[in-house]
């Protein structure tokens, strides 16, 4: 049942056992202490009396023993000669023979004893303080005798050490219950401007709290959570508006050329449909094909780790590719990453096709390494691409001008695809500068020794 419950009464459930727990074991270690100091203070009341009748026995023995008078609220007294006979008591031990026989030894003329007896009323053990007195020529005894204090002192005291711990555990569990109550309304409210703004507007975000502690760090948390969600429902919804504008040119250019050839079926050529229908369906399988990969690489599908020589995968991607523009090799040997062989492959694939959309003549493929990492760079002699339009050809769909349409052969992916492969192998690829065309760089950490 314990774990069904809610945070507030879980955490103010911990603090009051926990504080019940703590109080009890201080009660636990005070109480020995305060046992001994009622003890000693009832030794010292016995002590008392016992010093008075001896006071007063020496001024009047042997001649006359005056009856005890009840001092120190001590009411167990008894007057013994040398010779161990009873002279006086007091009215409880009237009749009673000696308690105890032990004498003072020291030169303060005092002993401390505990004497355990059936002969005095409701007592078992007794402290026991007497006093060597001098009467004539002799010295007789002086005992006083006062109850032993048990060890939970009395009803009294364990009533109130009980309503004590229970008092201080019943403070203590309604301020861990107000203070997680006034912490919990700041999570309630978060959890509600939350809820309001995921089923409404995803700009909204959770205000600051007044108090900078680990609520407001919370609430900075969620808001960074928002910024990230808002990009990538934003990222999505252009994507999904992109995918499907690109999925419906080449069905509706099929259907377009299905529907001329039908209406005149006797003068339609046939062959060239067919050779404008493939190409159609070519481009639409790219265009699926590229989705999916990209599917893959955002849900993060694992790939193949293995040992990659980049010099020994650029020259197998060469020689798989068709005759096309002029391909200069700038090979370092021995430089080996870990990765996804195939995916990696795709990412150089990808590279070169968009070399060999926009190059004049000449691409160049060069592998290096530098400090902590492997370089595979790609570069074409086109017409380049501007500074402030480097991250957007990243981004998906994304054509800059006129010259990259559709009728190029990309569907507006490999770039995308290519980034999310990098990032993918703990690397980079970005566009650098160059002297002439675009120069994409990959920069992927070397495989360890």
């Amino acid at each position: 049942m314990f774990v069904t419950w809610s945070v507030r009464r879980r955490l103010t459930a911990a603090a009051l056992l926990s504080t019940l727990a703590g109080y009890s074991l201080i009660a636990v270690l005070v109480t020995p202490l305060a046992h001994a100091l009622v003890a000693a203070h009832e030794t010292e009341h016995a002590a008392k009396a016992a010093h008075r009748v001896s006071l007063a026995i020496q001024r009047t023995a042997p001649e006359q023993v005056r009856p005890i008078v009840i001092t120190e609220d001590v009411d167990l007294i008894q007057v013994v000669d040398d010779q161990g006979i009873v002279r006086q008591a007091s009215p409880k031990l009237l009749g009673q023979p000696p308690l105890t026989t032990d004498t003072s030894t020291g030169d303060d003329n005092r002993v401390d004893a505990v004497v355990c007896t059936s002969r005095v009323p409701d007592g078992d053990c007794l402290i026991t303080v007497g006093y060597r007195t001098p009467v004539g020529a002799t010295s007789w005894m002086v005992y006083a005798y006062t109850p032993v204090v048990p060890w939970y002192i009395s009803p009294l005291y364990m009533l109130g050490v009980l309503l004590s711990v229970l008092l201080l555990s019943a403070i203590a569990t309604y301020v861990a219950w107000m203070t997680v109550t006034r912490a919990l309304r700041s999570v309630t409210a978060i959890k509600t401007e939350l809820a309001e703004i995921t089923a409404t507007d995803l700009g909204r975000r959770v205000p600051p709290l007044p108090h900078r502690d680990e609520l407001d760090d919370l609430a900075w948390t969620v808001n960074q959570t928002l910024d990230r969600l808002e990009h990538a429902v934003e990222q999505e919804r252009r994507f999904a508006a992109d995918a499907s504008h690109d999925l419906r040119s080449p069905i509706t250019a099929m259907r377009t050329q299905i529907e001329e050839a039908m209406l005149h079926p006797d003068e339609a050529d046939w062959p060239r449909t067919s050779v404008a229908l493939l190409a159609s369906l070519d481009r639409l399988q790219a265009i699926v094909a590229d989705l999916l990969t990209l599917a893959k690489l955002d849900a993060g599908a694992p790939g193949v780790g293995v040992d990659v020589d980049l010099a020994e995968l650029v020259e197998e991607e060469l020689v798989r590719r068709a005759p096309g523009k002029r391909v200069v090799r700038r090979l370092r040997a021995g430089v080996v990453v870990t990765g996804d062989r195939m995916r990696l492959s795709r990412l150089l694939a990808n590279l070169l096709d968009n070399a060999e959309r926009h190059a004049e003549s000449t691409i160049t493929v060069t592998v290096d390494e530098r400090p902590g990492g492997a370089v595979l760079e790609v570069q074409d002699d086109g017409a380049g691409i501007a500074p402030d339009q480097r991250e957007i050809v990243f981004r998906r769909f994304t054509r800059l001008d006129t010259s990259r349409n559709r009728e190029d052969g990309g569907t507006g992916l490999g770039l995308s695809i290519a980034r999310e492969i990098a990032e993918a192998h703990g690397g980079t690829l970005t566009v650098e500068d160059s002297g002439t065309g675009a120069r994409f760089v990959l920069q992927i950490p070397r495989a360890s020794s």
